[in-house]
């Protein structure tokens, strides 16, 4: 593949104006246009030339007969990667950003999903959150009633994230059984995670069966049974919001194709495995051009995603866009990266505030 220190001045400029246009339009940009569009430094003949070797590089192509050139993925991952001039966050975008991200009440989970969908409409793409399963040791848990045969399990953990699962429970359970499991819970899992108190609370109730009664002891049973089981390592959040976006940029039957094979591949557990991997490997912003991305290959979209921490700085998931190839990478990218930067900071705010309380 064509380095970018191999292309002199005159070539990374005419690959510039082709991208430039490619992401504008969508359409490819011919000698005669790109000669004025440089104010007549160059003649046409001699930008054919260079587009030319651009092409015979594997940077461009020419669609159908035309004339004119498109950057390949090739040439827009060279693009991206060392001529791109990374824009900055607009005031407006960051007030967006920060008012429906940072809303004061929302659990962790709501804010991923206003922050999905709050990306969709700032880039004009698929928004996208990957969490893995988070286990990690709590510092509350609680039952509470909600209908016969159902409960709430309110949990807490040491990051202040708060989650909340419904449960299948005994049929006839009174108000004070469902206290009793609760302080019963308390007394053994907090400071520790759910999977790591599991075995201990199953074999303390096998053992102890005089000071829990059969009610109690099934509740307790059916919850730890329930809540470990949801922390298995393929098991998360995996959110997609505004699909119906990349329908816009849609030309032709084999482009409706594409986009249909992108759904599926959304639908899948093994996207959201492999998400999950690359969550935990993400140094800062990533950015996945067409074909080269193996999880939508063959798609003719582009993923930019970062990944975002919680207050011990571990990586703990990952928000992105998923948009055409032309998207318009030079504001993309930062406000992915500011919205990563955000909800890490709330995650950090969320500790801290429980560290203090």
């Amino acid at each position: 593949m064509e380095r970018l220190q191999d292309l002199n001045a005159r070539s990374r400029e005419i690959l510039r104006h082709i991208v430039d246009a490619y992401v504008e339009t969508g359409e490819p940009l011919g000698s005669r246009t790109l000669s004025r569009l440089m104010g007549m430094s160059l003649s046409p003949a001699t930008i054919r030339n260079v587009m030319a070797d651009l092409t015979e590089a594997g940077l461009l192509f020419a669609p159908h007969t035309s004339a004119g050139r498109l950057p390949t993925d090739a040439g827009l991952r060279l693009f991206v990667d060392g001529i791109l001039e990374i824009g900055d966050v607009s005031d407006d975008e960051r007030k967006a950003i920060e008012g429906q991200c940072g809303s004061a009440g929302r659990t962790y989970a709501e804010v991923l999903e206003e922050a999905t969908s709050m990306l969709s409409g700032l880039s004009s793409c698929a928004g996208l959150v990957v969490a893995p399963k988070a286990d990690r040791a709590l510092r509350h848990i609680e039952f509470i009633n909600l209908a016969p045969g159902r409960a709430l399990v309110v949990m807490v953990n040491q990051d202040g994230v708060v989650e909340n699962r419904v449960v299948d429970v005994p049929l006839g359970v009174p108000a004070g059984t469902f206290v009793t499991a609760s302080n019963y819970l308390m007394s053994h899992v907090v400071g520790r995670t759910l999977s790591e108190a599991r075995a201990d609370i199953l074999t303390d109730i096998e053992q102890r069966k005089a000071e829990l009664d059969e009610l109690t002891a099934k509740l307790v049973e059916a919850g730890v049974a329930t809540l470990a089981g949801s922390t298995a390592p393929d098991s998360g959040t995996f959110i997609v919001k505004g699909q119906s976006r990349l329908l816009t940029d849609v030309q032709g039957v084999a482009g409706l194709d594409r986009i249909r094979r992108l759904f599926e591949s959304l639908e899948t557990k093994e996207t959201m495995l492999k998400m999950l991997e690359a969550t935990q490997s993400a140094d800062g912003v990533q950015i996945f051009i067409g074909a080269e991305n193996s999880l939508f290959s063959h798609t003719g979209c582009s993923m930019v995603i970062a990944p975002y921490t919680d207050g011990q700085e571990r990586i703990v998931g990952a928000i992105g866009v998923i948009g055409p190839t032309r998207i318009n990478y030079a504001r993309i990218i930062p406000m992915v990266d500011y919205t990563a930067k955000v909800i890490g900071q709330i995650l950090w705010n969320k500790q801290h505030t429980s560290d203090v309380a």
